[in-house]
């Protein structure tokens, strides 16, 4: 089993929308890149809804989000873990990121989506419980990592746009 830790957060201080993961798996750690795995579906999707496509440079999407106001991290610091599967992460490791001083530097941000189930989990018990910044409306996206390929893309895609629908009311 080995240690896992996450990426800095990807946030302009006009963030609105946070973006969360869980933690980044094998193929982002080597990359040091949110979303590098070649069959998660992420890049494709922000492809799709703001331009972010997977073909553009990693910075270029990044800035983008930033454009869009969307902030990207994990819910995840550091965690033991075999693998890159959100099952595979060993409970007891857990150490949430400092998100009560991460929102008090973006106090924009309203609304957080999380990236599949266990970004919602670690959050709501890990993080909620001791925030104590203004509520936030949560709400959980289908994973666009490839161990949940029994959703198809464009199901993905259509759940994915309510980042967008929010963006566009503000």
């Amino acid at each position: 089993m080995s240690q896992a830790r996450s990426f800095a957060p990807v946030a302009d201080a006009s963030a609105r929308i946070l973006i969360l993961g869980s933690m980044p798996g094998i193929a982002s750690l080597q990359a040091q890149q949110y979303y590098a795995h070649p069959r998660n579906v992420f890049w494709r999707i922000l492809g799709e809804l703001i331009g972010a496509s997977p073909e553009l440079p990693y910075a270029a999407r990044l800035s983008l989000l930033n454009q869009h106001r969307i902030a990207l991290w994990d819910v995840l610091e550091s965690c033991d873990r075999i693998g890159s599967l959100d099952s595979d992460i060993e409970e007891t490791s857990l150490v949430a990121n400092d998100f009560e001083g991460f929102l008090q530097h973006h106090r924009a941000i309203g609304q957080v989506f999380f990236n599949g189930a266990k970004a919602e989990q670690c959050f709501l018990r890990y993080v909620a419980p001791s925030l104590t910044s203004s509520p936030l409306q949560l709400q959980r996206l289908p994973s666009t990592s490839p161990a949940h390929a029994g959703m198809p893309y464009a199901k993905k895609l259509e759940a994915w746009r309510a980042v967008i629908a929010i963006h566009s009311s503000g």
